[in-house]
């Protein structure tokens, strides 16, 4: 069980594989930080825990299941000439709820729906949001699985590189949820990502797969940008100031107090 401790490529792997996890996990971060949102703050972190440990069980459930998830590339019909498998069927599903999930969300922040909720429905959007957790769980972490199965061959390093992946990501998932929350603008940019995400497993699930280098760094060069504007607004001169008006006032003021 832990011969592999004593070979040099398992530990490259499980090394390769927690990076790898971790880059790959970033998206559920986004897509659990977006859902949890809805609840009362001390409910979401709850949920924002339980959710990334969710995604633990459930990507090394479907580890364990590998031979069952390597049956799901096998083609089950055709249309227009292009063979869909298990694996299109819930990719193509995933991503198509990602879609009218992200939207209802970009509308439900721009019309101003959101509502406080008591604690009763409180506790019944909880279970409704876990569920959700998990089937996109299960959506996101088919590539991941099978890639990892493709670069290590013991299922030992696999579910290790994946605990420690998640124990990471629940320690980052605190400041990323803060800060998706602080800026309204970068919960459009969270929420856009998701829209781009579920297009690409819509793709994907048709064989026409966008490399996920070029989504990542799309994602990331948006988000700088807007770390920037974030930066910048935050010191930005107001006209009066501009022009010496404010500390004018604010000196005749002074006058007169004294």
């Amino acid at each position: 069980m832990f011969e592999w401790v004593t070979i040099p490529e398992a530990w490259i792997a499980l090394v390769t594989l927690t990076v790898l996890e971790i880059v790959l996990g970033i998206d559920n971060i986004v897509f659990i930080s977006i859902f949890v949102q809805p609840l009362p703050t001390p409910m979401r972190d709850q949920a924002r825990i339980f959710g990334l440990a969710l995604a633990m069980l459930t990507r090394i459930g479907l580890l364990l299941t590998i031979v069952w998830i390597l049956r799901l590339t096998t083609p089950l019909f055709t249309v227009f000439g292009q063979d869909i498998s298990g694996r299109d069927i819930i990719l193509i599903g995933g991503g198509l709820f990602l879609i009218v999930k992200s939207t209802l969300e970009i509308h439900s922040s721009l019309e101003g729906g959101d509502k406080p909720l008591n604690v009763r429905h409180a506790g019944k959007m909880f279970l409704m949001i876990i569920v959700q957790i998990a089937l996109i769980d299960i959506i996101f972490s088919l590539d991941s699985v099978i890639t990892a199965v493709g670069m290590a061959q013991y299922v030992q390093v696999m579910a290790i590189a994946i605990i420690i992946a998640v124990i990471i990501m629940m320690i980052a998932s605190g400041v990323i949820s803060e800060i998706i929350y602080t800026h309204p603008t970068i919960k459009m940019l969270a929420l856009s990502f998701l829209e781009l995400i579920g297009v690409a497993l819509i793709l994907d699930g048709f064989n026409r797969p966008i490399p996920k280098g070029y989504i990542y760094f799309a994602i990331a060069f948006s988000v700088a940008v807007e770390a920037l504007n974030i930066r910048i607004r935050g010191k930005t001169v107001t006209p009066i100031d501009l022009y010496g008006l404010d500390s004018e006032k604010k000196e005749l003021e002074r006058r007169k107090r004294n």
